[in-house]
């Protein structure tokens, strides 16, 4: 176990799909034990009791939750229930506790605002390969959060994966990247499983030698100091077969196609942004 976690208490402010692949990719790095790890929701006692039995952390109603000996707080309701989340936690925090975020859209101004002066918020945004922890999290610091507070932070998010400090003015275009970026390889997949099926491949196979080509070439852009162009122009040949299946990506248009969707993801997380301040501000 890091030493930084040594007597260290985590508690989920929500209890659905995004915390638990946290739970689950914290767990899985075997640096925080379930017994620090409390979750508690609004109203929906069941759930904390699966995830109480599935995991083995703290299932507790917000009542019963011991709020001072809680060292770091990570909202994760919906991000329309924010406010009336962080009216409901203020009275029972103190203003030195370190608070993370993961809703979405959700400014950390307006959750400073919303707490105590001088707070210390951060803004988080793991993806879904957190439950297995091989996320890519972005983070976001607030004006008040410490030296230590942030190494906490950092080595809490590490135990679910990479973890990348961001201005939270880019939180949109890393959404666009790395928050949907899984359903793009997914989706990848599903192409390439085709592809394979056609050619009297089976699924099976197909997948895993499709999976394991792209976690080679992950490996390589991490390992590699080249440009990905060089890469990809180092196994390409004149009239070979990458050369063929290069040609008929651009011609359908697939460079093009994976941009597109970065930018629109990011567009929609801007959006979505907009939407809930417009909402908050008009209660």
């Amino acid at each position: 176990m890091l030493k930084i976690f040594n007597q260290k208490n985590v508690a989920f402010i929500g209890a659905g799909s995004m915390a638990e692949g946290m739970i689950s990719g914290i767990l899985q790095s075997k640096k925080l034990p379930a017994s620090q790890i409390h979750v508690t929701n609004h109203t929906n006692h069941q759930r904390l009791k699966e995830l109480q039995k599935k995991y083995g952390i703290q299932g507790i109603k917000k009542e019963a939750l011991d709020y001072q000996n809680i060292d770091c707080f990570i909202l994760a309701m919906k991000p329309k229930d924010a406010e009336a989340a962080l009216v409901s936690l203020k009275p029972h925090i103190q203003p030195h506790q370190l608070i993370l975020s993961v809703l979405a859209g959700i400014s950390i101004s307006f959750i400073e605002n919303a707490l105590h002066e001088n707070q210390p918020v951060i803004r988080i945004m793991p993806n879904t390969s957190s439950t297995i922890g091989a996320s890519a999290t972005a983070m976001s610091e607030g004006s008040s959060v410490t030296d230590d507070q942030s190494k906490t932070a950092k080595q809490l998010l590490r135990c679910m994966g990479e973890v990348y400090a961001i201005e939270e003015n880019k939180m949109d275009i890393f959404t666009g990247i790395a928050g949907s970026g899984p359903a793009y390889f997914y989706f990848l997949m599903e192409h390439i499983e085709k592809a394979g099926a056609e050619a009297g491949l089976s699924q099976k196979l197909t997948r895993e030698i499709g999976a394991q080509t792209l976690l080679g070439a992950a490996k390589m852009l991490l390992e590699s100091p080249e440009d990905t162009a060089v890469l990809k122009d180092n196994i390409t040949s004149p009239n070979g077969t990458t050369a063929a299946g290069l040609k008929a990506l651009e011609e359908s248009g697939g460079g093009e196609a994976i941009e597109q969707a970065v930018k629109h993801a990011a567009k929609r997380s801007k959006t979505i942004s907009q939407e809930l301040k417009q909402l908050v501000t008009a209660r």
